[in-house]
């Protein structure tokens, strides 16, 4: 639903047809599956070993032998095949959904709206134009007291349009706009280029217009064009695992060779002047320690005053034009791992959502087990909050990764990191019918607590007053 919002200044006003809405719908329910997918089988276990749990069947089941991992056996093969799809749908589904989602708001931002112009305000839906309406006919499609701005040719060639009258209405291909203006005036600004030619023309301002009918042709084309898919193609969510590997590696060897090759150059070209290293003998070079010492001093002795400024401000210049050439290197250098971590993050998620519905299920089942509550009640309190804190922490290790604060495989597996232990946990208590969610066992466990702190406290008082005693 987020991202629905997101986008729903893209879909108002549009005048689309349904089938349009329904396939953006479609590709926006495709894109929500990870996040529903971990989601509906942790509430699907917890209500299946809940309701097993009220009904005392799993009672009678540990009572005739049965282990709970035995229990869960079935549903855990069920469980891996889930997975499996899960990878399979996020590896080949996900990513050619993805294309044609962002393929259709493309071509959504890019259709011309509606025309339905407002009365009593000025109306911006055309590019390039302005219109003020005072009052407008519904029946008859006719506006009164209209002000028309024109700045399609620039702001400085700007033409202001004043009518008693006027229609809108469009040519039979949809693709022009015609505005019919009866009984008005223009005013039109005169530029330096328009104004050139006689010396009397300099003082004029603008030009003025009467006229009693006028049309203008505007191109308004409001047909639904397809936005090219293939310019997609490119981006790391239309990848699968094969592309996003071979993405990767060519990207990263590209870096090393355009790291390598910028060294080389500031090497060869930058550091020596005129004494130019030239690149056969530049890796003999780097294999020596010699180091050659110049007394800069001793150095500009022999120099004038403007030899001195001269060389001065010449190694300044080098200096500086060395510091932008690096600066330059490492903006490059940094698109290249911007573009390396997208795919590795991309790569790191498809895996992460077959891993997640894994866990969930070993979070749900036990947490049913031991809770032994059917129904929609306690199940769906629980799931959302074992959700929402997956989904806190997945967005955080997410935005670490993105921002190269973590490596790409910290940052996406945290989640499942933090999880996993909580899972075995969990699974653990119930397969040894543990009695975690009593709220006797924890009121002991508190009466415990409060009865060690009391003695604590009572001896660390007694111990005061002898301090106390000595002292005095």
């Amino acid at each position: 639903m987020q991202f629905v919002w997101m986008h729903i200044k893209d879909l108002v006003g549009k005048g689309v047809e349904i089938s349009v809405l329904c396939e953006f719908f479609v590709y926006a329910v495709a894109s929500v599956v990870p996040l529903a997918l971990p989601l509906a089988i942790l509430l699907a276990s917890l209500m299946t070993f809940g309701n097993l749990g009220e009904k005392f069947e799993l009672t009678a089941m540990k009572a005739a032998g049965v282990s709970l991992f035995r229990i869960m056996r079935p549903l855990a093969v069920a469980i891996a095949f889930v997975c499996v799809g899960a990878f399979l749908f996020s590896n080949y589904v996900l990513p050619r959904s993805q294309v044609k989602l962002w393929a259709l708001i493309f071509s959504l931002r890019q259709k011309s709206p509606e025309m339905e112009i407002p009365q009593g305000e000025f109306y911006d839906g055309i590019d390039g134009y302005n219109i003020y309406v005072r009052h407008k006919n519904p029946q008859t499609g006719m506006l009164y007291d209209m002000m028309i701005y024109d700045y399609s040719e620039g702001f400085r060639n700007a033409t202001v349009m004043v009518a008693d009258s006027g229609k809108i209405y469009f040519t039979e291909d949809d693709k022009y706009l015609i505005l019919s203006l009866f009984s008005g005036e223009s005013f039109e600004n005169l530029n330096q280029n328009q104004q050139r030619g006689t010396k009397t023309q300099k003082n004029i301002p603008y030009r003025r217009e009467s006229f009693s009918k006028k049309q203008l042709l505007i191109d308004f084309d409001t047909e639904f064009n397809r936005y090219d898919e293939n310019v997609l193609n490119d981006q790391h969510v239309s990848k699968d695992v094969v592309k996003l590997v071979q993405s990767i590696d060519s990207v990263q060897l590209l870096a090393h060779q355009r790291s390598a090759e910028q060294s080389d150059e500031i090497v060869r070209t930058r550091y020596f002047g005129r004494e130019r290293v030239e690149s056969r003998n530049l890796e003999e070079w780097k294999g020596t320690n010699d180091t050659v010492v110049y007394e800069i001093d001793s150095l500009l002795a022999h120099f004038t005053s403007d030899e001195r400024y001269r060389a001065i401000s010449t190694a300044l210049e080098k200096a500086k034009a060395q510091r932008d050439q690096v600066d330059y290197n490492a903006l490059m250098l940094n698109d290249y791992q911007r573009y390396i971590r997208r795919h590795e993050i991309e790569l790191h998620r498809k895996f992460t959502l077959a891993f997640a519905c894994l866990i969930f299920f070993f979070i749900g089942a036990p947490l049913g087990a031991i809770t032994r509550k059917g129904g929609l009640g306690a199940p769906v309190v629980i799931s959302v909050i074992m959700f929402i804190v997956y989904y806190i922490i997945d967005n955080t290790g997410y935005k670490m990764a993105r921002e190269a604060l973590w490596p790409s495989s910290a940052g996406m597996w945290l989640s499942s990191m933090i999880l996993l232990p909580i899972g075995i946990f969990l699974t653990y208590k119930a397969a040894t019918d543990s009695t975690l969610f009593n709220p006797e066992v924890w009121m002991k466990y508190l009466h415990k607590l409060k009865t060690i702190v009391l003695y604590i406290w009572r001896r660390l008082k007694k111990q005061l007053k002898i301090f106390a005693k000595v002292n005095s």
